[in-house]
């Protein structure tokens, strides 16, 4: 595998013959112009960013394999400790990610993502504090990066600390208006705190940017009391979509408050989706 990489990242130029002569005998010697290290060290940030186009793709162990290629050719690059980190993370190698963004913050402590790493890590270990530690120093370096911002309310909302959560996913929104994301988990506060009409407002805005399932589900439940047509349809598109919603758990790590999931059990129960219901549970990962 190491061979064919580097067959494929860099190529040697065509090597050039040069004659020994030993007496009536002649050797031809292949003279090669390998890659010196400043070399080696420009492609490895480009083998990091290929391993994180993995990634993006969901293939993570070849993410993984292509991040620790990269590091081993530049370890002196806090960059790609972040990305192997990332990979890492999606590995479920937690330990191993807090080893790699130690070794980054050692090269450069001012490097906002790596702390904005760390700090997911904390949230899977269910260290909130820890985590929201990590994410306020990753911010104080980058105010501005919405990826942290919107981490930092889905903190405030594990926490049921509303106005804090609702707060920051404004200033993500602010940052950054297509952040259908942030409109999304505006929605699920809204729902807590009994405000129906704007927590819809939140989920259409999500989907006119996104045509994703969370926020479809979540309008319909919304809706199901009003127009109990129109919320099986949205229903029957979100477990489409993605089947894993129709698992109380998986909708719970997607940080969905009591008062939406009794909702959801209600909407649930209704015939009309009980064949979907039962497709969807066969398909959830």
């Amino acid at each position: 595998m190491l061979k064919k990489t580097f067959k494929t990242l860099f190529f040697i130029q065509v090597f050039i013959l040069n004659f020994v002569f030993t007496g009536n005998l002649k050797a031809i010697i292949p003279l090669y112009n390998l890659p010196n290290e400043d070399i080696l060290k420009k492609n490895s940030f480009a083998i990091a960013k290929n391993a994180y186009q993995l990634l993006y793709f969901g293939q993570i162990k070849e993410s993984l394999n292509l991040a620790k290629l990269a590091i081993s050719l530049n370890n002196s690059d806090p960059r790609i400790w972040s990305l192997l980190a990332e990979a890492q993370i999606a590995n479920k190698l937690y330990q191993d990610a807090l080893n790699s963004i130690k070794k980054g913050k050692n090269i450069d402590p001012k490097m906002s993502e790596l702390y904005f790493s760390e700090s997911s890590i904390f949230i899977k270990q269910n260290k909130i504090k820890d985590a929201q530690n990590s994410l306020k120093k990753g911010l104080n370096l980058n105010p501005k990066n919405i990826n942290g911002l919107f981490q930092l309310g889905n903190m405030y909302l594990m926490e049921k600390n509303f106005k804090k959560s609702l707060d920051t996913f404004n200033e993500a929104i602010i940052i950054k208006p297509t952040f259908w994301q942030a409109f999304n988990n505006k929605g699920l506060v809204l729902f807590e705190l009994n405000n129906i009409p704007l927590a819809i407002e939140n989920f259409k805005k999500a989907i006119e940017i996104e045509n994703n399932a969370e926020p479809l589900l979540a309008l319909a439940v919304c809706i199901q009391n009003e127009n109990f047509k129109e919320a099986i349809i949205l229903a029957k598109e979100a477990l489409s979509k993605n089947p894993n919603y129709v698992d109380d758990e998986y909708r719970k790590e997607q940080l969905w408050g009591q008062k939406i999931q009794q909702q959801t059990t209600k909407l649930f129960s209704s015939k009309e989706l009980k064949q979907d219901i039962a497709t969807a549970k066969l398909l959830k990962k």
